[in-house]
């Protein structure tokens, strides 16, 4: 009766320090992450989403060495939170990229300033639709059942205790954010060529007619012209940017795609 309670006991303890590890890059990942990691979602509640994730994410892990030192248990748990944070940084870099093109936009379409601090992020209104609705569309197409398959195929890419390599964090850092940037412009590139066009005819019109105010003719039509552009364009922006944050946390990593 002892040796089976004490065995118990053992196995136990490998649970809750398997489970403890599991939680600190949970944790760190779900800081911020899109949708789950917003600055609008409540502590408590990212702390419940955290420790439902690592009851998912956990049973698919393999049961860890338990240390007893203080120095190798202080090392698994940096190892493992700056591990999370990295990951879950790459994740937001695609809500950055929403961000990068909502204030391109914005800026080519002089909506720049229309209700510019209505969020918590200083972002222009076009910039607050696009976050939001990019959010809500990947939260309906499923973001809580991949970001689960993320974590977990994150213990192949980084296995528990490891530190992931200075080279490779800075490579692949550099190429995630670039990506970033990359993307988000591609978004707002249908607004950029819009201003494009705008800026031309309008100096076209100013230089054939000096006595015509072309600023008042020309600032309705690019207002009216940027938000109509936005109803047309957001539903094909946020496919593709649905479709570029699946495809990263299906195969991290993989290269230009």
């Amino acid at each position: 009766m002892i040796e089976s309670l004490a065995e118990l006991s053992s196995i136990s303890q490998d649970v809750i320090w398997k489970a403890y590890l599991v939680f600190m890059r949970v944790g760190a990942m779900m800081a911020l992450l899109p949708a789950f990691g917003e600055q609008s979602v409540p502590v408590r509640v990212k702390l419940g989403l955290a420790l439902a994730f690592s009851a998912i994410v956990s049973p698919a892990v393999m049961n860890p060495e338990v240390v007893t030192e203080a120095s190798q248990t202080f090392g698994l748990i940096s190892a493992e939170t700056l591990t999370g944070l990295f990951l879950g940084l790459m994740l937001r870099l695609f809500v950055l990229a929403l961000q990068v093109a909502g204030s391109i936009a914005a800026q080519s379409t002089s909506l720049s300033q229309l209700f510019g601090g209505a969020g918590g992020d200083p972002l222009p209104a076009m910039g607050h639709v696009l976050v939001i609705g990019g959010l809500a569309l990947a939260t309906i197409m499923g973001l809580h059942v991949q970001i689960a398959e993320f974590m977990i195929n994150s213990y192949d890419l980084v296995p528990m205790g490891n530190v992931i390599p200075s080279d490779v964090l800075s490579r692949a850092g550099v190429a995630e954010i670039s990506r970033a940037f990359a993307l988000g412009f591609t978004l707002a590139a249908p607004f950029v060529i819009s201003s494009l066009i705008y800026n031309v005819t309008l100096g076209v019109i100013n230089k054939a007619m000096p006595q015509l105010m072309v600023a008042f003719v020309g600032a309705p039509a690019i207002t009216a012209g940027g938000l109509v552009l936005l109803m047309l364009a957001a539903p094909l922006m946020l496919s593709i940017w649905v479709e570029a944050m699946g495809a990263f946390i299906l195969d991290p990593f993989r290269g230009p795609r």
